[in-house]
């Protein structure tokens, strides 16, 4: 099975194997020109293709997809039209970007005036406490002004309010085992420097969080897949990959899995921790949306449940972001100490230390966080009906099983037309998400499409109608917008 990756050569070549590797194969099975300018495209979008790259001599990529060359001469001439690829004389065709075109990791991101419904971004937006918060944090700051405001370990205050968490939920944590970062995705980034190096081997589930599996792609791991199917996880095929493959490390999302929403049992998380233990893998287990348990009690952290030793080989890393306010940029990774220091280090060659302002901010709403909890997760109960209860009007044909908590739906579509549909729906103004982007292979879950829960009530009506619209009368593959009408 081909790894997805984000291929960098020294030669800053492409091979046709390893382009081929990287392609989502067409629903027929066999590439026409159009769907192979159409298949590299999105691997460039999505990062699994590098930019600045010479894509493989028409002849050898014809020969491995077994293609004529016209199809592969037909292809790279529709990708220079559209901007995705130039040549140089002499020196091949190389990978490119058109103007104004932005990574599909970055889409979310961009602004274009509010006429978009964005279901894109699972966020919530900050809590009314947020004000009494920032306030609270102004009238400390002065005590913090007299210094010269770096921390690279985190404000003193503000890893012994998370440390006091940790202890409260069921796992003793002393402040030494904190590390405050710029949020849970530079947490993971910094852990998969510390502990991995190029080429190797990491688990990760499938589907997962995209962002972190772009990380790993970017630091050049090797990502060996486990399925998360519909009735969540299969602890002896995840054991069997640990022990057949012995990964430098495992990532999982335990808690109201992103974008499942699954919630892994206490009993197989200590199975998995001694599974892990066995093979000398590292588990770093993504805690950041423990606190949006919507119909369950909130779990006890993965350390707590793995028990004995088990727990010294777990690297948890949380953060406010789902919680609070992703704006906030407050995150943490819970480890052993010594661990906490390597990761330190590691961290100052890139980020000398957070804002002190926002960790301040922080702290006090960890301290009132016993209060904004209760009120999010009210929030979001009638943010899902509200969601669940327009599609099920405008797309009956959908299915998906409401999760016990976290912030999104996994809908299946009944076919797999994911990414097709994200660029149809994005014309008719709302922007969502489809399941490819969660998979470690190319290619896989174009029948899922993610839809947060995170805005509020009365914009899923309008934003399910324009899903509808998007979807009547389509064929199984959709025009590409961003291709022009080019016949060769």
């Amino acid at each position: 099975m081909a790894v997805a990756r984000v291929v960098h050569t020294a030669d800053r070549t492409l091979t046709g194997r390893q382009l081929a590797s990287l392609l989502t194969p067409p629903p027929e099975g066999r590439f026409g020109y159009r769907e192979l300018a159409r298949a590299v495209r999105e691997a460039l979008l999505d990062g699994r293709v590098a930019l600045r790259l010479r894509l493989p001599a028409e002849r050898e990529l014809a020969t491995v997809l077994a293609v004529s060359r016209t199809t592969v001469t037909g292809a790279y001439d529709l990708l220079r039209e559209s901007g995705y690829a130039h040549s140089r004389r002499g020196a091949g065709t190389w990978t490119a970007l058109p103007d104004g075109q932005a990574p599909i990791a970055l889409g979310a991101f961009q602004d274009d005036g509010g006429s978009t419904i964005d279901l894109a971004l699972a966020a919530p937006q900050a809590p009314e406490e947020l004000a009494a918060a920032l306030a609270s944090a102004a009238a400390e700051l002065p005590r913090y002004a007299g210094s010269q405001g770096y921390h690279p370990y985190g404000l003193p205050a503000l890893r012994a309010a998370i440390a006091e968490r940790y202890t409260a939920r069921g796992l003793p944590t002393m402040p030494e085992q904190i590390l405050v970062t710029t949020g849970a995705q530079q947490a993971l980034s910094l852990v998969l420097a510390l502990l991995g190096r190029a080429g190797d081997r990491v688990l990760a589930e499938n589907p997962s969080y995209t962002n972190a599996l772009d990380a790993m792609r970017g630091r050049m791991l090797r990502i060996t897949p486990v399925p998360v199917t519909e009735t969540g996880w299969d602890t002896g095929l995840v054991d069997a990959a640990l022990r057949q493959t012995a990964p430098r490390l495992a990532y999982l999302i335990p808690d109201f899995h992103n974008p499942t929403g699954h919630l892994m049992p206490q009993e197989q998380r200590r199975e998995l921790a001694r599974a892990a233990r066995a093979t000398g893998t590292w588990l770093v287990a993504d805690e950041t949306l423990t606190d949006i348990a919507l119909d369950v009690p909130a779990p006890l952290p993965f350390a707590a449940a793995a028990g004995g030793g088990d727990g010294e080989q777990i690297v948890s890393v949380g953060s406010l972001s789902k919680s609070c306010w992703g704006g906030l940029r407050v995150g943490w990774v819970r480890a052993a100490s010594r661990m906490v220091n390597e990761l330190a280090r590691v961290r100052i060659t890139a980020d000398l230390s957070g804002s002190v302002l926002d960790q301040l901010v922080a702290v006090a709403l960890l301290e009132r966080l016993d209060t904004v909890l209760p009120l999010r997760v009210e929030e979001l109960r009638r943010r899902r009906d509200a969601l669940t209860a327009a599609l099920a009007r405008h797309v009956p044909e959908w299915r998906w099983t409401v999760p016990p908590g976290g912030m999104c739906l996994w809908i299946d579509l009944g076919r797999p037309v994911a990414s097709a549909l994200s660029a149809r729906a994005l014309r008719h103004g709302v922007r969502v998400e489809g399941g490819a982007r969660f998979g470690v292979d190319p290619g896989t879950h174009e029948h899922r499409l993610r839809i947060p829960y995170t805005l509020p009530e009365d914009v899923y009506e309008p934003a399910a109608e324009r899903l509808a619209a998007a979807l009547e009368g389509a064929p199984g593959r959709y025009a590409d917008p961003a291709l022009p009408d080019w016949v060769a």
